[in-house]
């Protein structure tokens, strides 16, 4: 069944959402229903989970994505026999697979082409995409060493949880403790950890401690440093700088002025869209770096639909702003 949306251009894509039921799948479907250049490829609800049904829609779209848990997006890879096949996987399967493009077209001048002219391309983490954004540059411009000691911290709302978590903090008579932020992945093991490290050419993994709290949407990540241990001796002032000018050509990521840094910085001031904005402070000795997003924009589904435009060569905006 192919579900239409919006009047016909001159070019319509096929797109297919395998795993549409879920909170990641269920946003990119609003995204695009909305468009006049994408056919939605709907399974019926009684083939949702056909693998045969899967194939014939994985080998035929434009592109598809995959918004499933990590085994089942790997089957639904092992399905695809077109070479021509191009697939958006949100999963964390793929993120540091050998053949997959990682998808976050602001991190390097090349990482753009690559995702445009890829088959495979590997959605970024929340977590992942608000630590990368800082550390990345940082380490390709030789002013924070790859074996610096580097401790991160993020703050997401429940909707990162997915349905599970979503439905508990929403229940009538929920558990007292859901009011307060919860920290968790206490062993310092969380699963985004690996692709922080190859996107940053980190020489061992972060100290990372997300924490989930009693709101909706929305991501802070903050990273301290110490002045001291950066390879380039700089200060908040000139990080700062150094940000805004590497993200000034792009649409969705940018640094704030000095003058815009809150005495409070709430995680979900960008709730609702596909931006993210890095934040720079702090004193003499230390230097507080601060990306704020959506988890569920710039965090899952807005970055697949950016990737996705890049891929087909359109606009990277459509659909996102």
């Amino acid at each position: 069944m192919l579900l239409r949306r919006g009047a016909v251009t001159d070019k319509m894509y096929n797109v297919f959402i395998d795993g549409r039921e879920g909170t990641t799948g269920l946003q990119i479907f609003e995204r695009l229903q909305k468009r006049d250049d994408i056919n939605i490829m709907a399974l019926p609800e009684e083939k949702r989970k056909d693998a045969e049904a899967r194939r014939e829609y994985l080998n035929s779209a434009d592109i598809s994505f995959l918004c499933l848990p990590d085994a089942a997006a790997r089957e639904s890879v092992s399905l695809i026999t077109n070479p021509k096949a191009r697939v958006i996987d949100a999963s964390t399967a793929h993120r540091t697979a050998e053949g997959w493009v990682y998808g976050l077209p602001e991190i390097s001048p090349e990482r753009r082409g690559q995702i445009a002219s890829a088959n495979r391309v590997a959605n970024p983490g929340c977590h992942a995409t608000g630590f990368i954004s800082l550390v990345a540059p940082l380490v390709k411009g030789g002013i924070l060493g790859a074996d610096y000691p580097l401790v991160a911290h993020s703050v997401t709302g429940y909707s990162g949880g997915g349905k599970k978590m979503i439905a508990e903090y929403t229940a009538e008579g929920r558990d007292i403790a859901l009011s307060s932020p919860r920290q968790y992945a206490l062993t310092l093991s969380h699963k985004h950890i690996p692709e922080m490290v190859k996107e940053c050419s980190l020489a061992h993994a972060p100290a990372f401690q997300p924490i989930v709290a009693d709101f909706y949407c929305g991501m802070c990540v903050s990273v301290p440093l110490y002045k001291g241990l950066l390879l380039k001796k700089w200060g908040a002032d000139d990080i700062r700088e150094y940000f805004a000018e590497y993200y000034a050509s792009h649409n969705f990521i940018k640094a704030a002025k000095k003058e815009e840094v809150p005495a409070y910085l709430a995680a979900n001031e960008l709730a609702g869209t596909n931006y993210l904005k890095i934040y720079v402070s702090g004193n003499d000795e230390m230097i507080s770096m601060f990306s704020v997003f959506d988890n569920l924009g710039k965090g899952a589904s807005g970055a697949a639909v950016q990737n996705m435009n890049i891929m087909l060569g359109l606009n990277e905006t459509c659909s996102l702003i």
